[in-house]
């Protein structure tokens, strides 16, 4: 499965899911990415609403917890950002059919 493919299959599967993670006008703080990792350890997929009066934007914060949590950005679609954990990436764009 190319990763293209991964990225497709990962967005179908978290069509069903509630952003579960909020990032409000003050924007990221270390709670915040506790529970970010508390939520991908529990679930692997996620989503976070992120305010639009927010200080980065989404496609900012979306990077900024990337790196900071070690998850993959699946997809940022106006205020709403897709996650998973790197396990779940790998296997899914390595996984041959």
């Amino acid at each position: 499965m190319t990763e293209r493919d991964a990225r497709k299959e990962l967005i179908r599967r978290a069509n069903e899911l509630n952003p579960t993670v909020h990032v409000g006008k003050d924007g990221l703080d270390q709670g915040v990415y506790d529970e970010i990792n508390n939520q991908l350890k529990k679930n692997r997929l996620i989503k976070i609403r992120v305010l639009s009066n927010s200080e980065d934007g989404a496609k900012g914060t979306a990077e900024t917890i990337a790196e900071t949590t070690g998850a993959v950005v699946v997809d940022v679609r106006g205020g709403v950002i897709i996650l998973t954990d790197k396990r779940t990436w790998s296997s899914l764009s390595q996984k041959k059919f």
